[in-house]
């Protein structure tokens, strides 16, 4: 028979697992079940999917990563016999030819319970229908005396799974997560789970993944609700950390003690710590030694190379000045004094050479042509051959320097500056590269390895953009000012709003559909380039998916609604498919 308990310590390991490492993140939880123990913890919760990482895509289809996780799950399970704290965890669970998207429960040297998620995500950048088949409906599980829901993740978006805890008889709500990092996600998974509290009467934890995988990165900000939905317990977002709160049962139920309440960053501050924390996992868990870019004395590049810095220290970062005849004075004296301030290795490699070595190999070819873009590419062509080289040599991988804005109209160039592995600021339009590079010069996160104050100077962030391939050239001799343009594209790849619509707050009709034709023929340029980090909610890659053939043109038109008529006539209702 169960003895009632009327206390329960819980350990949250907000944790920063490694995709496919399975004997390391088994290892991460030894270490934080070991500092569970320290405390007295009886039981030690980890976030969605830990031993396998999250999202593991299609790796979690090969049996041999299947065996794996279970293997470590059973090693885990067997360490509980010692009498320390019983472990929740999560990984895949291959049963009867499936694969569940699972979270165990380990104690007493058993695996104790098991508990699959029951709604997959299937939009956005989330894909689980693809790889995992959806639970039953769920029961509590047994938790040292205490009858807790265990909904995993999406599980608490909609009503139904917890409202089945409820009427089977959860005391408490602990859900893992693996929620990647989106501007304002932090209040909308607050909203969420007040709701879910608010409808069953019950207390939740809501505990979140740490860490970059890919292009996602994942914030954790875990947080603890009692049943009143007062906020009780917040950890710190992009930190891990191993959190004890203290849960007592009265006569009202579970309440838990008023724990740590760390300041969780907002807007453009949380948008700087995602890209660092992207950036530097991408380059550690790849196990790249450092980082090699072209700083150009402009502005990109100058927040790359701070980003560059906080993630993984000055040590590491090799900037190369890759200098042509329209290199300006002003674009030498900014990005050395910005090498100075972030104290990185600096090199300048004069192009001249190489450009005009290529013209002359293709003069032949090119007699009777005037000089172009071609030519203007050449130097871009010549900087990322360079770049690359520098990493096939020494090791470091490439970081690319385009935003958003580029990357939208295809103002970059093909193995020239879009060469790299991996790109901090992709989701970031231009007018946001001005602001995070502002703020970077007055603050820094806690995790930062960079120096403090100014590391890029004014002057890169006060003089006109240009990409400086001819003379006394600017960005807006192509583009509109970024101003506009980052209003035009929020609107249509954010959005997705029609011309018309676009037109209707203010915009020009012609540069409107400019620059959508530009996004459009962009497409096939993105699809090459270097991923980089999420931050708005629709980043180029696992969001916005279009084709690239692609010959549809919004022409202007009006709002269009369906003529009722065809319908009527055909007897169709708003969900047949009506064949004309």
């Amino acid at each position: 028979m169960t003895v009632p308990v009327s206390k329960l310590r819980l350990a949250l390991a907000q944790i920063n697992p490694t995709l496919g490492d399975v004997d390391g993140n088994l290892a991460k939880a030894r270490a934080a079940r070991a500092e569970a123990a320290r405390h007295s913890a009886d039981v030690v919760m980890f976030s969605e999917l830990f031993l396998a990482g999250y999202p593991p895509e299609d790796l979690v289809l090969k049996p041999a990563f299947q065996d794996a996780c279970r293997i470590a799950c059973e090693a885990l399970a067997r360490e509980t016999a010692d009498g320390g704290p019983a472990v929740l965890i999560g990984l895949p669970w291959a049963e009867n030819g499936l694969v569940y998207n699972a979270f165990v429960l380990l104690d007493a040297g058993r695996i104790e319970a098991v508990r699959f998620k029951v709604d997959l995500p299937n939009y956005s950048v989330f894909d689980e229908k693809r790889v995992f088949a959806a639970g039953p409906m769920p029961g509590p599980i047994m938790v040292r005396g205490v009858r807790v829901g265990v909904p995993i993740c999406e599980d608490i978006w909609g009503p139904d799974v917890v409202e089945c805890l409820m009427e089977t008889g959860a005391e408490l709500l602990f859900v893992p997560n693996g929620s990647p990092y989106l501007r304002n996600k932090a209040d909308i998974r607050l909203n969420i789970a007040v709701s879910r509290v608010t409808e069953s009467g019950l207390p939740l934890v809501y505990l979140n993944q740490l860490g970059g995988q890919d292009e996602l990165v994942f914030d954790g900000a875990s947080f603890v609700l009692n049943a009143n939905a007062a906020l009780a317990c917040q950890l710190p977002a992009f930190v891990e950390t191993v959190e004890i709160v203290d849960w007592t049962k009265g006569p009202a139920g579970w309440e838990c003690a008023r724990g740590t309440m760390a300041l969780i960053e907002e807007h453009d501050k949380a948008d700087y710590a995602a890209c660092v924390l992207g950036l530097r996992d991408y380059i550690e868990k790849n196990r790249f030694p450092g980082v090699v870019f072209g700083l150009s004395g402009g502005i990109d590049s100058a927040l790359c190379a701070a980003m560059a810095v906080d993630a993984i220290g000055a040590d590491r970062v090799h900037a190369v000045m890759l200098p042509f005849r329209f290199t300006s004075s002003e674009s030498f004296e900014d990005a050395a004094a910005c090498a100075k301030a972030l104290g990185i290795r600096y090199d300048t490699l004069p192009i001249a050479e190489a450009v005009e070595g290529f013209e002359a190999l293709l003069k032949p070819v090119f007699e009777g042509r005037a000089r172009d873009i071609t030519e203007e590419n050449l130097q871009s062509r010549a900087r990322g051959t360079i770049l690359m080289a520098i990493s096939n040599k020494f090791g470091p991988m490439v970081v690319t320097t385009g935003n958003k804005s580029e990357m939208s109209v295809g103002y970059a160039t093909l193995y020239g500056d879009m060469n790299g592995g991996f790109n901090p600021i992709k989701d970031l339009y231009k007018m946001e590269v001005y602001r995070l590079s502002a703020l970077r010069n007055s603050w820094k996160p806690v995790f930062a390895a960079g120096p403090g104050g100014e590391v890029i100077p004014a002057r890169i962030i006060t003089k006109a953009p240009t990409a400086e391939l001819r003379e006394n050239q600017t960005d807006q001799d192509s583009l509109p000012p970024y101003e506009v343009l980052d209003g035009i594209l929020e609107c249509l790849v954010e959005k997705e709003m029609r011309v018309s619509e676009i037109v209707a707050l203010g915009f020009d009709v012609e540069t409107v559909r400019k620059i959508e034709r530009l996004l459009y023929l962009a497409e096939y340029k993105r699809r090459q380039s270097a991923p980089g980090v999420k931050i708005t909610v629709k980043n180029f890659g696992r969001d916005r998916r279009y084709p690239i053939v692609n010959r549809f043109r919004d022409l202007g038109l009006a709002a269009h609604e369906p003529d009722a008529r065809l319908f009527k006539a055909s007897g169709a209702t708003s969900t047949d498919v009506v064949d004309f």
